[in-house]
This record gives structure tokens, C-alpha cells and sequence, in this order.
């Protein structure tokens, strides 16, 4: 069988991870959270590809590149979350599966952090979790892709 290729999308300030808040987002590096979906990955029969960027367009070119290619994309958008209709349009013509995940939960935080505009172009959200937010996605990724 072959692989199913899935692209994890890091937006904005996600290359700061070990360093930014660490209450917050706890000490692991956005490489540590590959690292653990990789494994996690690589245990499911997926291939994951690494897109990260500070701005909206490098992330819209990446969605659009990933259609008829990739089978899935995981994202967390960070900021863009919560205003990016870009990543959203994006999103709603890729013709995967997509999975949005945030390390914290949005919904104990600050009330502009509640509202996610990519929600509603995903098949579901991971968020809250911390170190376990990543291979939770793959695993949620993986079930999806063998149904």
C-alpha cells in the first residue's frame, strides 16, 4: 500500500515554539512537535511534508500546491486562526481531508481567541493538548484516510 502523503501547515509565530509563552505553549521546539508526529506518522504509513510560515500567502500556496497531491492537511494557522478567510477559501477547495490543531485550547483563553473562520472548512479540531496535539492529529489523520 502506498504512503498517503499529508502536509502539516505551522502559520504565524510557530517557528517561536520552545521560546514564546511557555506557560502557554509549553518548551518544546515546532521541530520537538515534528519530531513526535513523524514517528507517529511513520507508524501509520503516512508521509508528512513541513510548510511553516509568518504570512498568509506562503500558507495559501502551500494549500493550493497540496491539491490533487496530498491526501490530508493538518494546520495550525496560530493567529491567522482567527481573520485569515484566505487560509479558509484556500482550505475549502482542497479536495483532503483537514484537521486544525492548537497546542492550547482557544476556548479557555482571551474571548477574540474563540472564533476560528477554519473550523468550518475542517473535518475537526485538536486543540489543548500540548505535546500530544501533533501525533494526535496524525492518528485522527490516519483513521480518516483508512475510511
Amino acid at each position: 500500500m502506498a504512503s498517503s502523503r499529508v502536509i502539516v501547515l505551522s502559520g504565524v509565530n510557530l517557528n517561536l515554539l520552545g521560546q514564546r509563552e511557555p506557560e502557554v505553549y509549553g518548551s518544546m521546539t515546532l521541530d520537538d512537535h515534528l519530531g513526535l508526529a513523524r514517528e507517529t506518522a511513520k507508524r501509520e504509513g503516512i508521509t508528512l511534508e513541513h510548510v511553516q510560515a509568518n504570512d498568509a500567502t506562503s500558507l495559501v500556496e502551500a494549500i493550493q500546491k497540496a491539491r490533487g497531491t496530498a491526501q490530508g492537511i493538518i494546520i495550525n494557522p496560530g493567529a491567522f486562526t482567527h481573520y485569515a478567510w484566505s487560509l479558509h477559501d484556500a482550505l475549502s477547495a482542497f479536495d483532503g481531508f483537514v484537521i486544525e490543531v492548537h497546542l492550547s485550547q482557544p476556548q479557555a483563553r482571551e474571548a477574540w481567541r474563540h472564533t476560528s473562520v477554519i473550523a468550518p472548512v475542517a473535518d475537526g479540531t485538536i486543540s489543548g493538548f500540548g505535546r500530544d496535539t501533533y501525533p494526535l492529529a496524525v492518528s485522527a489523520m490516519a483513521a480518516l484516510l483508512k475510511h
